[in-house]
């Protein structure tokens, strides 16, 4: 009998208590490193084979979801499941607990860098981290297309969603979406089109979630339209409220109003996860905004990956950056403080909004080939878009000097002045690549290997 088999003929399990499933969320999120790829893997060892609150397939179903949704998909999946088992104030501490042990670790270590980033021995360091990111974004470059590339379809996705960011400067938005608007449309004419992309195993065990459901215990799970436009009038100003109040108290112009505003943006269109979106925070953050040198942002991501929680609290990062270097009457550390706060309040309560106005609706479409069809569009498009950032990386860790070949005005792919390439930097990335993709090494392990190999190369001059 398979393990599946064996679930299945266990009887259904009971609905936790909300103060035990408290102390697993917690766990959860002390526990979280790795990424999402991790962090799911996680929550399904915890929830789904050794506790069996929910069963395999509604645990796939709320994940294909969240993967669709802007925003990261472990935090928000997290908040799904807690909704599920303990309605509102349980989606509200899975959510939370899911991000805080690692805001509060990114504070201080945001902190740390703008005090001491221009040590030699802590520059050289973060030279180091700079290089194992780059193998950590192409590592996830690799796992992620081995998922989605399954068809000709699904791969043409990518390389579209590759050429149009790369070459043709295409805005971030308007690739996922029209990624997801097409796969919708090519499903409805095709349902086979993307058959097998981000499929997995999908046993037939019931959890708890799905016991209360067949007993007709989750009226909070059937969609409602009052309780949408509810979730709505309570959500939206929370979300958007302390923005507008930053636009009328301090002006157009204040990083306050920036950081709140381009992040709530961010909100809307992070689809993907933190991979996939950070070559665009980053060229607004560094081109536009100029709270950031080019560099810095491998520099946040590298810190957010030593840290648990969600990849997208490097936002937190350049908030708490853009507000530490700011003018103004503030003492840096608390200004920095402020920005960094800021910046998770507007990127994190909109992730509860998508959850308890969608997933009612989303319970009830289980089984629909369309909004399959949809997330299998994005999930293959995604892959185009990491491979952006991995280049993006790249040539901004390997090369000193780096410029825009047009082909059109304003328009072209950037190309690295060769003569300006940095040996120190190329020899560690393809060290760091050798230990993760040969050698299997474990993340934490190759950023700290990493960081001992630039004071290495530092210290011999």
């Amino acid at each position: 009998m398979s393990a599946a088999e064996e679930r299945a003929a266990m009887p259904s399990p009971a609905l936790p208590g909300f103060a035990e499933a408290l102390l697993v969320w917690a766990k959860i999120g002390l526990l979280g490193f790795g990424g999402p790829a991790g962090q799911i893997a996680l929550m399904h060892r915890e929830l789904v084979e050794k506790r069996r609150w929910i069963g395999e397939r509604r645990f796939l179903h709320a994940l294909n979801y969240c993967m669709l949704l802007p925003g990261p998909e472990a935090q928000q999946l997290a908040t799904y499941v807690g909704w599920l088992m303990h309605r509102t104030a349980g989606g509200l501490a899975a959510g939370l607990l899911f991000v805080l042990p690692g805001a509060l670790v990114m504070l201080g270590l945001s902190a740390l860098y703008a005090l001491y980033r221009q040590a030699p021995l802590v520059d050289a360091a973060f030279f180091g981290i700079k290089a194992a990111v780059l193998a950590i974004v192409v590592e996830a470059l690799l796992r992620i297309a081995r998922r989605a590339l399954k068809g000709r379809i699904a791969v043409a996705f990518a390389v579209a969603a590759f050429v149009a960011l790369y070459v043709f400067q295409v805005p971030f938005p308007i690739v996922v979406l029209g990624a997801g608007a097409l796969g919708m449309a090519i499903g409805r004419y095709d349902p086979t089109a993307f058959a097998g992309v981000g499929k997995q195993a999908a046993g037939d065990g019931e959890g708890a979630v799905d016991a209360a459901f067949a007993r007709g215990e989750m009226a909070h799970a059937t969609p409602s339209l009052r309780r949408a436009l509810k979730v709505l009038a309570i959500w939206l100003p929370l979300w958007l409220g302390p923005v507008a109040l930053l636009l009328a108290a301090t002006g157009p112009d204040s990083v306050w109003t920036g950081i709140g505003g381009f992040f709530s943006g961010m909100a809307v269109v992070t689809f993907g996860g933190a991979y996939a979106v950070l070559a665009y925070v980053a060229q607004a953050a560094v081109e536009n905004w100029q709270w950031l040198a080019p560099g810095e942002m491998a520099d946040g991501l590298g810190l957010a990956e030593t840290t648990p929680g969600p990849l997208i609290l490097v936002l937190q990062f350049v908030g708490f950056l853009a507000a530490f270097r700011a003018p103004g009457t503030l003492d840096p550390l608390l200004a920095g403080t402020l920005g960094a706060a800021l910046t998770l309040w507007v990127t994190f309560a909109p992730c509860f909004l998508w959850i308890f106005l969608g997933a009612p609706f989303v319970e009830a479409l289980r089984g629909n080939r369309l909004l399959a069809s949809a997330l299998a569009a994005i999930t293959a498009a995604v892959v185009g878009v990491i491979l952006n950032l991995a280049l993006w990386f790249a040539l901004h860790v390997m090369f000193g000097e780096v410029r825009q070949f047009e082909i059109l005005p304003g328009i072209g792919p950037d190309i690295p002045d060769l003569q300006t390439l940095d040996w120190r930097a190329l020899l560690l990335a393809a060290a760091a690549m050798l230990a993760m993709l040969r050698f299997g090494t474990g993340m934490v392990v190759t950023l700290l290997g990493c960081a001992l190999g630039g004071l290495g190369l530092r210290l011999l001059g």
